[in-house]
């Protein structure tokens, strides 16, 4: 795959899910009352709460926020680089896509401005505006990071970590709703906010990559070899005059 490719790849992603995410933020801004399904998954939650589960799914959803994503998308530049300085500037743009993306999705919040689920169904401290959830967007941002890292540096059994670190950033998300503290469509609003800002951000990072930064990939205009002159078809088989 060029690099190319690859940028055309994540534009294409992260369009397809800036789309979705501008949709509904047009039904949830229209509709004040909770959309389908929403209030069943809430009522569901609120219904099957065992201890041990609200412990578990508390310390899931804990993992979500402060400083572990911060963590984690150091981590994930690390990974990526493969010298010293590659690794400083792969955490670096981490860091910057992970604060910017905090940023803006802070002021979606405040635009949209969707209201939580009533207090009485929470099973933990929440704060702010619904939509997009937070912890949701912020785990996912992290979770995404975490597997372009993987897949840059192609490791063996990539498929098998990226699904583990996706599933993690997913089962956040869900903790929300099962903590009552968020509607099921603030937790898709999360991911697809999520998407759609890291493919923006891949497809601007791929446009100054050094070739060679990310396994797999190739120059999209390669220089033609210095030092050789085009051959001409209509003297082939003749020889040069002495």
């Amino acid at each position: 795959m060029t690099r190319g490719d690859l940028r055309d790849l994540a534009g294409s992603i992260g369009l397809g899910a800036w789309t979705a995410f501008g949709v509904l933020s047009m039904l949830v801004i229209g509709d004040e009352k909770p959309l389908y399904g929403d209030g069943y998954l809430l009522s569901w939650s609120v219904g099957h709460r065992p201890d041990v589960a609200v412990d578990l799914a508390g310390g899931l959803t804990a993992s979500g926020t402060g400083g572990i994503p911060y963590v984690l998308a150091v981590l994930a530049g690390i990974i990526a680089g493969r010298t010293l300085r590659q690794r400083a500037v792969a955490a670096a743009l981490c860091l910057v896509c992970l604060g910017a993306g905090q940023a803006a999705r802070y002021g979606v919040m405040a635009l949209v401005a969707r209201p939580r689920p009533p207090r009485t169904d929470w099973a933990t401290h929440a704060s702010g505006w619904a939509f997009p959830s937070g912890h949701t967007t912020t785990a996912a941002f992290t979770a995404g990071l975490l597997v372009i890292a993987v897949y840059v540096r192609a490791p063996r059994g990539r498929n098998l970590l990226a699904l583990v670190i996706g599933c993690w950033g997913a089962l956040v998300g869900l903790t929300r709703v099962y903590l009552g503290v968020h509607w099921f469509t603030d937790v898709v609003g999360g991911w697809l906010f999520a998407i759609g800002w890291l493919g923006l951000c891949l497809c601007a990072v791929t446009w100054r990559l050094p070739e060679g930064f990310i396994s797999g990939t190739t120059d999209t205009d390669p220089k033609p070899t210095e030092g050789h002159a085009p051959q001409d078809p209509g003297r082939r088989g003749r020889s040069r005059p002495a």
